[in-house]
């Protein structure tokens, strides 16, 4: 996941870019453990369920994505 996420993307489009299509799954296997280990950010973290809502890269998961680990 951290590969494909550039800038601020919004779920649908990191999705896609992964070639996912169930988004429940989307949501368990990838995007809810990328946040518990702190590697992605929320760019509206008061508001979850925001339509708006975009997930950004922190810095470990910059450093994470320059060493090239997956």
């Amino acid at each position: 996941m951290l590969e494909v996420l550039e800038g601020e993307m919004n779920p649908r489009e990191i999705q896609e870019q992964l070639g996912l299509k169930a988004e429940k799954n989307f949501r368990l296997l990838y995007l809810r453990p990328a946040l518990d280990a702190g590697l992605i950010e929320m760019t509206l973290p008061g508001k979850p369920r925001s339509p708006k809502q975009c997930y950004r890269l922190t810095l470990a998961g910059q450093t994470v994505k320059k060493r090239g680990v997956r």
